[in-house]
């Protein structure tokens, strides 16, 4: 696959808000990659414009007992994470309150299911962003939890969520309830942001109709450079979605086409 150098004027700029602490290092360090490397600036928000931190369970597997192979970041994710922690844009970010959509070409959300990424689920500043991006028409891309802002994001015209008319997939309710399940007895609710709803559930809750939302194949194996065919992402118009860190690189070339 060639790269697609971008210099000059037409070198376009990705927003990728993330918490404080508890984002997927997948979902933000793959997209970070694949998008950094065809040559666009990719920028990162914070809510008080400090240095990010990753979820620690994902990138060290430590308490994921035996799962630990299967449920923590892969090696790629993780050489890429490290990579990301000595880039400018990371290590000294915007804060949630400081951007703008107009500043923008492209806006990515990223996920993560420890309870850090509340601040980031919750933020109204990022909220009403969404719905400036989904307003002007620019490329929104949302993985995993990600999703969830966008369902969050509300359009004070409509008073529904900006992707109600939107075909979406997002975390599956199966894939939720098992890493839950799988690992319950030691981590407690770890992997449930929100006890009380999944991420399937709440995304539903906001569409239009109930064929808006896709599930896909059953997700198996997570998806790499030379695997693609293993990722499954949804993309209507201006929106892309996907559902967890399988789906990183397959969701990642789709939304390079969608900002080029």
């Amino acid at each position: 696959m060639h790269t697609i150098l971008i210099t000059g004027m037409n070198k376009k700029k990705i927003l990728i808000p993330i918490p404080s602490y508890g984002f997927d290092p997948t979902e933000v360090a793959i997209p970070w990659k694949l998008i950094s490397d065809r040559g666009f600036e990719v920028v990162f928000v914070t809510p008080d414009g400090k240095k990010a931190s990753a979820d620690i369970i994902m990138l060290k597997g430590e308490k994921l007992g035996i799962w630990r192979s299967i449920l923590r970041a892969r090696e790629d994710a993780l050489n890429a994470y490290l990579e990301l922690g000595k880039v400018r844009s990371f290590c000294d970010p915007l804060k949630y309150i400081d951007v703008q959509e107009k500043n923008f070409d492209a806006l990515l959300l990223p996920g993560g299911h420890d309870k850090g990424v509340k601040e980031y689920l919750e933020s109204k500043l990022l909220q009403h962003l969404v719905v400036d991006f989904f307003v002007a028409g620019k490329p929104v891309g949302a993985i995993c939890h990600g999703v969830v802002l966008a369902a969050r994001s509300i359009n004070s015209d409509t008073g529904k969520s900006v992707i109600s008319n939107y075909k979406t997939t997002s975390l599956l309710r199966s894939q939720e309830l098992l890493a839950y399940n799988l690992t319950r007895l030691w981590l407690k609710d770890y992997y449930l942001t929100y006890p009380e709803v999944t991420v399937e559930e709440e995304v539903r809750s906001v569409l239009s109709s109930s064929g808006n939302f896709r599930k896909g194949p059953t997700p198996l194996l997570r998806d790499s450079n030379d695997h693609l065919s293993r990722g499954f992402f949804v993309r209507d118009r201006n929106y892309l979605s996907a559902r967890w860190p399988g789906d990183a690189y397959s969701f990642s070339f789709e939304f390079i086409k969608m900002i080029q």
